[in-house]
């Protein structure tokens, strides 16, 4: 039955609701003329209510501190979920959809663990569930995945979908400062939380590329099996080393489809060539590239975080909902995971990826130390593209070897490392950095 008056329930109410009841509040007879459907703020559920909200005018009695008036209401049609977390959003959202309710929801880390569970619920109750707001903020790259590419194969996506990683490399590179310096200036200005392992440890841009690529691939692959490292060990030295080399180092979230069909699905720092757009996306900006066997290479770049940006693409998915509520077209049935179809591709381990690397070393500045490090890349047939000696430690006749290498596959490359670090000629912790020639921007 179609319906022209939509009402929507807000489990949430942060920084993403405020500004979802700003736009659904203050835009409503926008909304209706450009997209056909009238969305009213009915009832917004939030802990503890405030005394005072700035800047938002919402109906009386729409707060209220129990969800369930917003879940099991009848009159609700759309139920917005923001309160994060997974055990309580699992629970709600599951109970929403029971009740014949269109979902909408920016928790990556819910649909990262539980998607194919509440999919396939969604599924069941002919109903939608909606997460654009869940990825890259206010790019439209879920959409784009889900719709305006679904006769791609894609062949390849690369993701700067961590603002706060972002926003720190970024400063290290423009402003010749370290890591931890550089952290507590985005934890002032917001950017990171006061707790920042999540980002910090790539973990946040790891549950946003599972969702990239469950789109892009049909794979459901676990959490476990994500290749993720962050960017805590990335030094001032590495920095200068990357642009003296022409590269530029970035947490890149990468999905791409090899040779052999199979998917690498891998977060980790990376050196990109300095003439690539993705390598000059600044501060706390997002972009996402897709490279599509139609489409070619196409480039998302905008605000992946902030209250508005998120809110708007919020806002556009309960715009979706609406127009299949009020009959412009039939409930459409959002799949990221294809509940009954197997994907045609598998998950590569980590261990079969084949790239390029950058090694730094501090090794006793002394003859014949080369050629102890060249002898095991050698046996483990890792070929060296370039090498580097920096400048000698007089305090303990010590030097920083910088070696770039040709494609080796990640196996070979990691049983090197432990034999070089064993070496009596090589102290100090070493490095190692993954590099992508080939990302088309």
């Amino acid at each position: 039955m179609s319906k022209s008056n939509i009402s929507v329930g807000l489990l949430g109410w942060g920084t993403v609701g405020t500004g979802v009841s700003k736009i659904l509040s203050g835009r409503s007879d926008f909304i209706s003329q450009h997209a056909g459907v009238e969305l009213r703020l009915a009832k917004i559920a939030k802990r503890t209510l405030p005394a005072f909200r700035d800047g938002v005018d919402i109906p009386d009695g729409c707060l209220t501190t129990d969800p369930s008036e917003v879940v099991d209401n009848p009159e609700i049609d759309i139920v917005v979920e923001l309160i994060g977390g997974v055990t309580d959003s699992r629970n709600l959202i599951g109970k929403a959809i029971r009740n014949g309710k269109h979902v909408v929801t920016a928790n990556k880390a819910l649909l990262a663990e539980h998607g194919r569970e509440l999919f396939r619920l969604a599924d069941e109750n002919r109903v939608s569930l909606n997460f654009e707001a869940s990825t890259a903020g206010g790019i439209p790259i879920i959409k784009t995945l889900r719709e305006s590419f679904a006769a791609n194969r894609i062949q390849s996506l690369y993701g700067i979908i961590n603002g706060t990683c972002n926003f720190i490399l970024s400063q290290m590179h423009e402003g010749d400062v370290d890591f931890e310096v550089v952290l507590k200036e985005a934890q002032a200005k917001g950017y990171a939380e006061a707790d920042p392992t999540l980002d910090i440890e790539g973990h946040d841009a790891a549950q946003k590329l599972l969702l990239l690529t469950a789109l892009a691939y049909g794979l459901n692959a676990p959490s476990d099996h994500l290749h993720v490292e962050g960017i805590t060990k990335i030094t001032q030295q590495d920095i200068q080393y990357a642009r003296e080399l022409g590269y530029v180092i970035k947490l890149l979230a990468i999905g791409k489809l090899n040779s052999a069909d199979r998917v690498e699905i891998r977060v980790h720092p990376t050196l990109l060539p300095t003439q690539s757009l993705l390598a000059n996306v600044g501060g706390a900006f997002n972009a996402v590239c897709v490279i599509g066997d139609a489409v070619g290479p196409t480039l998302f770049y905008g605000q992946g975080a902030g209250e508005m940006p998120t809110a708007s693409a919020v806002v556009a998915d309960i715009i979706d909902a609406g127009k299949a509520i009020s009959g412009e077209r039939g409930a459409r049935v959002s799949h990221a995971w294809q509940t009954d179809a197997k994907p045609d591709v598998s998950l590569c381990p980590i261990d079969d990826v084949e790239t390029r690397y950058y090694v730094r070393l501090v090794v006793q500045d002394k003859p014949g130390v080369l050629a102890q490090i060249s002898s095991v890349l050698g046996a483990h047939r890792i070929s060296i593209a370039s090498v580097i000696q920096k400048e000698r430690y007089e305090t303990d006749e010590t030097a920083s070897l910088v070696i770039v290498t040709h494609i080796a596959t990640e196996k070979n490359m990691q049983f090197a490392m432990k034999e070089i670090d064993a070496l009596n000629v090589v102290t100090g912790e070493s490095q190692l950095i993954r590099i992508e020639e080939e990302v088309a921007f």
